[in-house]
């Protein structure tokens, strides 16, 4: 007989979270590495992950959007030598704080389930194209092309379904393994 799921704690939910929008992140990062190599690109998973960013005016987005909260926060200008480094965590605060969110919702549930990471892609995905174009980082949505639509659609449902499933996994480890709770 299956013993009765013992739900998560919200502080275990958050941190399973966590690791699981890594884990996600992770899986985006693949899937636009896979699109960057079928263009001709050369460079290891580990040296395009990490590529310089010689400054803000090549920043990525997760980059542009970090420069403008802690320029906003602080009103100071941030240096061209802190685009690599604030990118960088930007990039991986963004995929784990969603991921914390998704622990929040899906560790709220009887069951958490994989499936659910195919909306949570897609929505964080539909989300990224309201943002950013207000933000003015992105163009509305209408006027990118198909292919490009697709392959960021099907990073973010790559990165739903890592956070997803590592989440699903860890709750099951955290709730037999870990968290032998009364």
């Amino acid at each position: 007989m299956r013993s009765p799921r013992i739900p998560l704690t919200p502080l275990e939910a958050v941190t399973a979270g966590l690791l699981a929008g890594a884990v996600g992140t992770v899986c985006l990062d693949a899937v636009h590495y896979l699109k960057y190599r079928r263009a001709g690109g050369t460079d290891n998973p580990p040296a395009w992950e990490f590529a310089p960013v010689e400054n803000w005016e090549k920043a990525p987005d997760p980059g542009q959007v970090a420069k403008r909260v802690v320029e906003g926060f602080t009103q100071r200008r941030l240096p061209d030598d802190s685009a690599w480094l604030t990118s960088t965590i930007a990039h991986w605060a963004y995929g784990s704080a969603a991921g914390a969110a998704y622990g929040i919702l899906a560790g709220s549930l009887p069951r958490p389930s994989p499936a659910y990471g195919v909306p949570f892609g897609a929505a964080v995905f539909a989300g990224d194209y309201v943002a950013l174009p207000i933000a003015g980082l992105y163009k509305p949505i209408w006027q990118y092309d198909a292919e490009t639509l697709a392959w960021d659609l099907g990073a973010h449902i790559a990165y739903g379904t890592g956070t997803a499933i590592a989440f699903w996994l860890l709750s099951r480890l955290g709730t037999s393994a870990v968290c032998h709770r009364p």
